[in-house]
């Protein structure tokens, strides 16, 4: 079947001159003061420039107040959408990064695909999930003493910043929903001990940071089932479980048997097979 393709409607010389200098100005997502600075502009006015812009095809509109240029060679410019990851760094920046289980895709800590893109940020935002340009969001809010761990990379001409292999690992003990649920955690950290990516020091002091006992009690848990080699890395999260009993997936009902070794509730199950140490 053919695929129809909407051109962007014609603008005069002086708003296509002007367009040229806003292209020339900005990467990627761009607010209305952004394009307004650029454009030596009063804000009311920029603001009627780009939705006049947007509405002939030549911006799209990624959400209130932020819009993006539409790349020259966009098959169909009237569908184009921007990659997430550099919307979430828009939106979400500068103290944020992308992490969960968005993070285990790009480090190959999974195979798994999700649809929606998980965000860590010290933003202030409303709940925990959005949906801008069709894409969805998990947004998980931290503060400032927490945010640690992140690692610029390129996508495109944007950098974005996302969370390092181990910091990846550790958000997930922390809080397993973010990595999918306890199931495909565990997955996922039997796949960062047996990977390039291993740093059990950094684990432990990414884990420390964190300051969630619970996370070392789950993470030596896991350690245990699926039988990999760290005896250090055992040792330290015998040393820093605290008292009360916790939950191996809260998301999950508190149902379950007591590993009284690791003072847990084992309310889900996990990946048992034994992975090389």
């Amino acid at each position: 079947m053919a695929t129809t393709t909407v051109a962007p409607r014609g603008i005069s010389e002086r708003n296509r001159r002007e367009l040229t200098t806003l292209y020339r100005s900005v990467t990627g997502p761009f607010s209305v003061q952004e394009a307004a600075d650029a454009l030596s502009l009063p804000i009311p006015r920029a603001h009627r420039f780009l939705a006049y812009l947007a509405e002939r095809g030549w911006l799209v509109r990624v959400c209130r107040g932020l819009y993006a240029p539409i790349p020259l060679d966009a098959i169909n410019p009237s569908e184009w959408r921007e990659d997430p990851w550099v919307v979430a760094s828009k939106l979400f920046g500068p103290d944020y990064y992308i992490g969960g289980w968005t993070a285990c895709e790009h480090w190959d800590l999974t195979e798994q695909v999700f649809r929606a893109t998980v965000v860590v940020t010290t933003k202030r935002v409303r709940g925990k999930e959005a949906e801008i340009q069709g894409f969805p969001f998990r947004i998980r809010r931290t503060t400032a003493k927490r945010y640690f761990g992140a690692k610029p990379v390129w996508r495109d001409q944007t950098r974005v910043n996302v969370s390092d292999p181990t910091r990846t690992v550790v958000d997930i003990l922390d809080d397993p929903s973010l990595g999918g649920g306890i199931r495909h955690v565990s997955d996922v950290v039997g796949t960062y001990f047996e990977a390039e990516h291993r740093d059990d020091k950094l684990l432990v002091e990414y884990l420390r940071r964190a300051g969630n006992r619970t996370a070392f009690k789950r993470m030596g848990y896991l350690l245990e089932s699926l039988e990999v080699h760290a005896p250090n890395l055992l040792k330290v999260c015998q040393k820093s479980l605290s008292t009360g009993v916790g939950l191996l997936d809260p998301s999950l009902p508190g149902e379950g048997p007591i590993v009284w070794r690791w003072k847990l509730r084992v309310n889900g199950t996990v990946q048992t097979d034994g992975m090389a140490g």
